[in-house]
């Protein structure tokens, strides 16, 4: 019995110690994702201020009208940090974007990162058909069914996503299926926006009813992987059934 409260605490100080861990890297990360966008983003630090000076004052103001101004500016100052540090993490992500939008494959970065929310859930996965010419298309699962984006040529992305679709259709059943043209030009979704269109998309599946269709459409993928190991085509004329059956029982014996 005491070894095992031993072990429990124990196992009790590593999972504390591994989050500490985490929670400094995460800190770290912050800082210097900070300060890489305040030396690209003049304005970053003067608006995250503004913030924190203007919330603060705010509700000082508002605090001298009804009594506690003090207090009110506690709340002011809170709620203006998070306002600050929202605005930081728009601005970095905006920046981010502007990076990579005209990089191949910005798209399927940006489907990676989109956010699970209350009663959103997606299911992502990037390249799941592509040609030569790096024109590609990412498929996700999620509360609107599954959603196609291609990225490239519209004339060669139509018959990869034409493919896709009609592999899909064999599990989506009454699931609709969308089509999205990610990048820059009309008709095109542009890269900064790709994740807000996908939020726009109406929710047709619950939260289960994605994860089925999700499970479904994973093993269509499994499915499709083993099959691409066997040869295609007729088995040889000059290769016997009978043979082949005693050549493979005679290997199950020796592997016995």
């Amino acid at each position: 019995m005491a070894d095992a409260k031993k072990k429990a605490r124990e196992a009790n100080k590593e999972a504390k110690a591994l989050k500490r861990a985490q929670r400094k890297q995460t800190r770290q990360q912050l800082w210097q994702a900070f300060n890489m966008q305040r030396k690209q983003d003049k304005a970053l630090v003067p608006i995250m201020l503004a913030c924190v000076i203007g919330l603060g004052l705010l509700f000082f103001l508002i605090g001298l009208l009804f009594g506690g101004q003090w207090f009110m500016l506690i709340i002011g100052l809170m709620f203006g940090i998070m306002l600050a540090f929202y605005m930081f993490t728009r601005r970095l992500e905006s920046s981010m974007y502007d990076r990579v939008s005209d990089q191949p494959g910005a798209g399927g970065w940006a489907l990676e990162n989109m956010r699970n929310g209350v009663g959103m859930v997606w299911h992502t996965k990037t390249a799941v058909a592509a040609n030569r010419e790096m024109d590609v298309v990412h498929r996700v699962v999620g509360n609107p069914g599954i959603v196609l984006v291609g990225e490239g040529d519209e004339k060669r992305l139509k018959p990869l996503m034409a493919q896709q679709k009609k592999r899909l259709t064999r599990v989506a059943g009454q699931h609709p299926i969308y089509e999205i043209l990610a990048g820059e030009g009309e008709g095109r979704v542009p890269i900064k926006k790709l994740q807000r269109e996908m939020m726009k998309l109406p929710r047709n599946l619950s939260k289960d009813e994605v994860a089925a269709l999700a499970a479904r459409v994973e093993s269509m993928d499994n499915l499709a992987g083993g099959m691409a190991g066997l040869p295609k085509g007729p088995v040889p004329g000059n290769a016997k059934m009978s043979g082949m059956n005693r050549r493979a029982r005679r290997a199950q014996q020796r592997n016995k």
